[in-house]
């Protein structure tokens, strides 16, 4: 079978995923992506892993995230519609990019996570307050955001940069009229709201998506959110976890506690030996299993810090001392 074969049916059987068969179609897309990706499987060769012997989830290893900032990433042969590329903080040497095969199939997945969470776009009005995200060129969230107005059909869904009276004029229409909305809003905006016009914000979600790209004091998230609850009058702060890496993404209704999407599993590995992982409740770094990425790479060795519980949610306290500062994910957890 040629990896084009092998690619389109196991994106069927991604589409389908569930938690009784993860492990083993994560097993698939391993054999197929130490095939057909030179890169990863010459990474796997130089740890002397026969792959033929990989038949567990905790055998298969993960490629360090920082090989996003070396190479073009790719399982098969394809020409990139866009690359995706990280916003960094202008003290990396050089920012992630993510090729992309196909830019439909990374809106289906994020579509689709999305709705499992929350239900239809169709029934929300989508407010996206991504000031930084849209003045930069390569952001998967603007992308994500643009899908989610777009699906969404409420004729005031949209992009804000500064003009809060504005989107607050549209909250308003929507509190008035009972219909549910989703702000998406990166950290220092929803905090630059909250202190420039407190108001109560409820019949929505507020979710932020990280990211203080060095306009603010560094706070905790569970500090940002306080802040947040107490001027908005709400009981929670959503979140979403994503990066330039992954298609796929994984939400909090509060808290700080994320649930992954069912293309997606969290493990963490011991801080000081990268190919030994550990087990549910221990704090590690974190290794991501990403399906979606079938065109790039699935397993991917991430600078996080966190903790990952038995049933499959995690949380994110930091990030390992020697890695880059990320432009999307500046909180101190």
């Amino acid at each position: 079978m040629d990896w084009q074969s092998s690619s389109s049916q196991l994106r069927k059987k991604i589409r389908a995923v569930r938690a009784d068969n993860f492990e083993s179609l994560a097993l698939e897309v391993f054999h197929h992506q130490f095939r057909y990706n030179p890169l990863y499987r010459a990474y796997v060769q130089l740890l002397h892993i026969d792959a033929e012997k990989v038949q567990k989830l905790s055998e298969i290893p993960f490629l360090p995230i920082q090989f996003f900032k070396t190479h073009t990433i790719q399982t098969g042969d394809w020409k990139p519609e866009l690359f995706f590329s990280s916003s960094g903080t202008g003290k990396a040497p050089t920012n992630s990019r993510h090729a992309v095969r196909s830019v439909d199939w990374y809106l289906e997945m994020t579509e689709n996570i999305f709705q499992t969470f929350y239900g239809q776009l169709e029934d929300f009005c989508v407010l996206a307050l991504l000031p930084a995200y849209l003045e930069r060129q390569g952001s998967s969230l603007v992308l994500m955001a643009q899908h989610f107005i777009d699906r969404s059909q409420h004729p005031r869904s949209g992009f804000f940069l500064y003009n809060y009276p504005e989107l607050l004029e549209v909250v308003r229409e929507c509190q008035a009229t009972k219909t549910a909305f989703l702000l998406l809003g990166v950290s220092f905006a929803l905090w630059e709201l909250s202190e420039q016009f407190p108001e109560n914000l409820n019949n929505g979600i507020i979710m932020e998506t990280g990211g203080m790209k060095g306009r603010r004091k560094e706070i905790t998230r569970e500090e940002l959110h306080r802040i947040l609850q107490d001027a908005f009058q709400v009981s929670a702060i959503h979140s979403e976890y994503g990066m330039t890496e992954l298609f796929s993404q994984a939400y909090s209704e509060g808290n700080g506690l994320f649930h992954p999407a069912p293309t997606m599993r969290i493990l963490t590995r011991e801080l000081t030996d990268p190919l030994c992982q550990q087990r549910a409740g221990k704090t590690g770094a974190i290794n991501i299993i990403d399906l979606a990425n079938l065109d790039t790479i699935s397993f991917i060795a991430t600078d996080d810090v966190g903790r990952v519980y038995e049933d499959g949610s995690f949380e994110v306290l930091g990030r390992m001392d020697s890695s880059d500062i990320r432009g999307c994910n500046l909180l101190l957890y």
